[in-house]
């Protein structure tokens, strides 16, 4: 099963769900296909992304790309925010750290443009 990005005559963007492409251009070539907004068949693909498979190596590379981070990175814990403003006005010299911040404090961060890097609580499990 494939998903295809398609786009109808009248810019209507929607996704077609085929067993192949070469069943999408089968169904194409008998005008089967038509846009779930305004019915029109002059139908295109759109460029699409493939798709990539997570698989265990991945996901092991990624741990322990993050692990690494949290190792060489300071915990200063709820003074996220305050250490984060503190190193990107340069009140203190530039070093990794690693904290807990609010939704609102890492909006408000961003806001100001300082760069951070959220991490799910999965990979927290070395912060307590």
């Amino acid at each position: 099963m494939i998903v295809l990005n398609l786009i109808c005559g009248n810019s209507h963007g929607f996704e077609g769900w085929f067993a192949s492409n070469e069943e999408y251009l089968r169904q194409s070539a008998c005008r089967l296909v038509s846009c779930p907004y305004c019915a029109d068949m002059a139908i295109s693909k759109l460029p699409t992304a493939p798709h990539v498979r997570k698989t265990g190596a991945v996901t092991a590379k990624l741990a322990t790309a993050v692990d690494e981070l949290i190792r060489n990175s300071e915990n200063v814990g709820e003074n996220f925010s305050e250490e984060a403003r503190k190193i990107h006005y340069k009140e203190v010299p530039a070093r990794s750290i690693l904290g807990v911040a609010s939704t609102e404090e890492v909006r408000s961060l961003l806001d100001e443009g300082i760069s951070l890097i959220p991490l799910p609580n999965y990979f927290r499990k070395d912060m307590n």
